[in-house]
């Protein structure tokens, strides 16, 4: 015999900003960044392949060549900044990847915000990379990005790749990459 009496969904815990939605949360196996770089080269490839369209233009203010690569290889086109920079260029960016904090901070975390957010297309993405163990520095990052009113997306977790078979199943976590985005729409009317 079948229970056919409506049932509603769980309440939604983990990740959750109190009226948002909640937010999903990936692990990715890939590598740890070498020391002063920001990322490894298959975080690189994954963040092009899972945020950009082919020729979409990405706004590197990464440390070292790993975002170019593969910005390259999948034909992506590729636009090196410096955080720092006053003006980034006119064109719109489908994504923009940067590690956190900032070196040389040219402003708060809100008014770089403001500049991602100017310079994204509807719907494009903001990439920040953090190393992974601070608890607040995520939550500050999401402040500010929502006082620039880009939307929280996705949180990654980059771990070591597991280990082999027949070796302890322990994941090394070393790098969390929140996804923030411009809306293609916000609640109650359309994105400026």
């Amino acid at each position: 015999m079948t229970d056919n009496t409506h049932h509603s969904a769980p309440v939604p815990v983990g990740d959750v900003v109190p009226g948002d939605l909640p937010v999903p949360i990936t692990v990715w196996p890939v590598p740890a960044p070498q020391p002063g770089e920001t990322m490894s080269n298959a975080m690189g490839v994954r963040l092009v392949h899972n945020l950009t369209h082919l020729g979409g233009l990405v706004v590197d203010l990464t440390d070292g060549p790993q975002l170019a690569r593969a910005v390259i290889a999948a034909s992506r086109r590729r636009q090196l900044t410096s955080g720092r920079q006053v003006g980034w260029g006119r064109e719109s960016a489908s994504l923009i990847v940067t590690g956190w904090p900032l070196p040389g901070e040219p402003a708060s975390p809100a008014e770089f915000f403001d500049r991602c957010r100017a310079r994204l297309l509807p719907g494009g993405c903001i990439a920040v990379l953090l190393a992974h163990g601070d608890l607040t520095l995520p939550v500050d990052v999401i402040i500010a990005a929502k006082q620039a009113r880009l939307g929280y997306l996705q949180h990654i977790v980059a771990a070591d790749p597991p280990p082999r078979r027949g070796t302890p199943n322990r994941l090394d976590l070393h790098t969390d990459v929140l996804i923030l985005t411009r809306s293609m729409a916000q609640i109650g009317g359309a994105d400026d």
